[in-house]
């Protein structure tokens, strides 16, 4: 499956979702740019987004993107707050819905 993490996220997180090919939105040459503009070029060489934006499924219409969203919930975007999660989230990437976000955590 191929994943990307969203700027905020800390990189090194891609190392504990073993399996499946991660890559960052700044690795992509697109930090800086806002949700909007950024899940369109994400649903285009990926499968799922992941980040700790709580506010994208109300910000965004998820519906109209064939991506599915995991919004990490931690207590910060720190490796160390994340890395707990990782479980939780390679256990929901096969079911993970397109065009919905998924909350993981801890």
């Amino acid at each position: 499956m191929r994943l990307i993490l969203d700027e905020c996220l800390d990189r090194r997180l891609a190392r504990d979702l073993a399996g499946h090919e991660v890559k960052t939105v700044p690795q992509m040459g697109w930090a800086g740019i806002k949700n909007g503009q950024l899940l369109p070029l994400v649903e285009e060489h990926f499968d799922v987004f992941i980040t700790v934006d709580r506010n994208l499924a109300f910000q965004q219409n998820l519906l109209q993107f064939s991506i599915a969203v995991i919004v990490l919930q931690a207590r910060s975007n720190r490796l160390a707050d994340l890395q707990p999660l990782v479980p939780n989230i390679l256990a929901v990437l096969p079911t993970a819905p397109k065009g919905e976000a998924t909350l993981v955590s801890a």
